[in-house]
């Protein structure tokens, strides 16, 4: 059993629930932490994610990965980093199986559309939406709405990239039903969270890439971080040919990222002398992170993929059919709102902005498959490219 650092937050030491729970209602020997983990592997939101959009469209390939590996990897990175740091584990494993629930289908471009179609209802955000989701809209239990998750969770999950000033409607919401104190820094676990996120698609999606044929391993040599453990893997396996040593590359990676993050991280833990999670609160700052090399090279490698796989020409391609998707799909269920299944049909507000909201939940919980389904059913045929 791991021993808490006293920075790490304790289960015991927990704000609570929104909605009070009998003590009966427990289900087996678990802490809320574990409980609150458990609540989101069982939820329907969580498994909707194999069918939805990491970097790839709607992947045609049985090995590109989605975002439920995706999520499933940073949760593995994450748990290694809390592990080391003495934090708690639970904590950071929920945090990092729900980070992304609340995207729609096609990734970050049916965010954009979206964000398009509810421009005059408060727009959209895929953070606040993950609230919304686990607080509101995924119901299991008969006594309350949302999955009644712990604070620390909803707190981790709300602002594990920082405080936030000036929160879209849906955090607003979710912050004015249960405070979760935005404009302070979150738990150490939520800030490892974060992190095991950034590194997680900052090396798998180099995998995926190469697969696609999207990079090549020349352009990839370009970028000084890859081409140091490049070099790294071919000195330890010098006869081994290129494409078995692509593996061996990106675990390098992740586990230089990792050494370099917990070092750090310790160092700073030190510097700031917090005595526990709510110094870590009023701390003022991100307690894990970077070396200062580590971090002007991670926002190198960033770059890179930004510039030749994110927006890819054929990335592009497939993310304008996809937000054509999306869009559709809005205006037609805002013109015939009978279109959208009975419960969501007559549980309908009346008015706007709610009017409009109330589609946006229908559509942003869509996996890609099914929004594609609907909209041939709904609005009629698509020509979409191959990767569909």
């Amino acid at each position: 059993m791991t021993v808490l650092a006293a920075w790490a937050s304790h289960p015991g030491q927990s704000r609570g629930r929104l909605h009070a729970e009998e003590d009966g209602a427990a289900r087996g020997p678990r802490d809320a932490f574990q409980r609150d983990r458990d609540r989101i592997i069982h939820s329907i939101s969580f498994r909707r994610l194999r069918h939805k959009t990491q970097v790839f469209v709607a992947p045609d390939g049985d090995h590109f990965r989605v975002r439920l590996t995706h999520s499933l990897e940073v949760a593995q990175i994450a748990r290694t980093v809390a592990r080391t740091l003495g934090l708690n584990e639970d904590l950071t494993e929920a945090l990092a199986l729900a980070h992304d629930i609340g995207h729609p289908p096609f990734g970050h471009a049916g965010e954009d559309a979206l964000q398009a179609a509810l421009a005059g209802q408060g727009g959209f955000d895929h953070n606040g939406n993950t609230l919304r989701a686990l607080m509101v809209i995924d119901s299991p239990y008969p006594r309350w709405p949302g999955l009644n998750l712990s604070w620390e969770t909803l707190e981790g999950l709300a602002k594990h990239n920082g405080p936030i000033a000036a929160p879209a409607w849906a955090l607003a919401e979710a912050d004015a039903a249960f405070p979760l104190e935005l404009d302070h820094w979150p738990s150490l676990e939520a800030q490892v969270a974060a992190i095991a996120d950034d590194i997680a698609y900052d090396n798998h999606d180099i995998d995926d890439g190469l697969r696609a044929g999207l990079l090549t391993l020349d352009q990839l040599l370009e970028v000084p971080i890859i081409a140091e453990g490049w070099a790294a893997a071919n000195q330890r396996f010098p006869d081994v040919a290129p494409d078995r040593l692509v593996g061996e590359l990106v675990r390098g990676q992740i586990g230089m990222m990792v050494n370099d993050l917990i070092a750090e991280t310790r160092a700073r833990i030190a510097a700031a002398g917090v005595a526990d999670a709510e110094d870590v609160r009023a701390a003022g700052r991100c307690l894990v992170g970077f070396s200062q090399a580590m971090q002007e090279a991670e926002r190198a490698l960033k770059r890179f993929m930004y510039a030749n796989l994110y927006h890819h020409p054929r990335q592009l391609a497939a993310a304008d059919s996809a937000a054509m998707v999306v869009s559709g799909l809005f205006d037609a269920y805002r013109a015939d709102p009978a279109a959208m299944p009975g419960s969501w049909a007559e549980r309908l507000p009346a008015e706007e902005p709610a009017r409009s909201r109330h589609i946006a939940d229908f559509i942003a919980g869509m996996t890609d498959r099914y929004a594609i389904a609907r909209y041939r059913e709904t609005v009629g045929p698509i020509d979409l490219p191959d990767a569909f």
